[in-house]
């Protein structure tokens, strides 16, 4: 498995704690950035987050800012990307089982790192219900 990750200022530091959190688990990372609190713009982390799945290098994506709320509305513009900000476990694992989530968001000023932890390893751990869910995510698609 191999998880692509990227975060602005706002979430950098949940971002780095996440990442070393999964290579100490075995699990591949391609850290995307930012790695610092120096303003920057969230877009442009989706959109290579976005593209390392889109292009197969990656099986998942990680994106944190601030809320959470930009970065995934970002990411969501790119064709076959389904980023789901989490806040909860239930979140985590219906992003997985219902909607297919590719990639998981997180607001780095909201979310501590126990909770995202907990919600990643749902969320990488739970798989697609298909069935009456793949007509609905193939209408997102379209």
């Amino acid at each position: 498995m191999i998880i692509s990750a990227g975060a602005d200022h706002g979430g950098f530091e949940l971002k780095d704690k996440l990442v070393e959190f999964l290579r100490g688990k075995g699990i591949s990372v391609i850290d995307r950035g930012t790695n610092s609190p120096e303003s920057v713009d969230y877009p442009d982390f989706a959109k290579l987050v976005a593209h390392d799945i889109l292009e197969k290098r990656a099986d998942y994506g990680l994106l944190v800012c601030g809320s959470g709320i930009g970065i995934s509305i970002a990411a969501n513009r790119f064709k076959g990307i389904r980023a789901a900000l989490v806040t909860n476990p239930d979140y985590a694992r219906l992003s997985r089982q219902h909607n297919n989530a590719n990639i998981i968001a997180f607001g780095g000023r909201f979310t501590t790192f126990e909770d995202a932890k907990s919600w990643l390893e749902i969320f990488l751990s739970t798989g697609f219900e298909g069935g009456r869910h793949e007509r609905r995510i193939a209408k997102i698609d379209e």
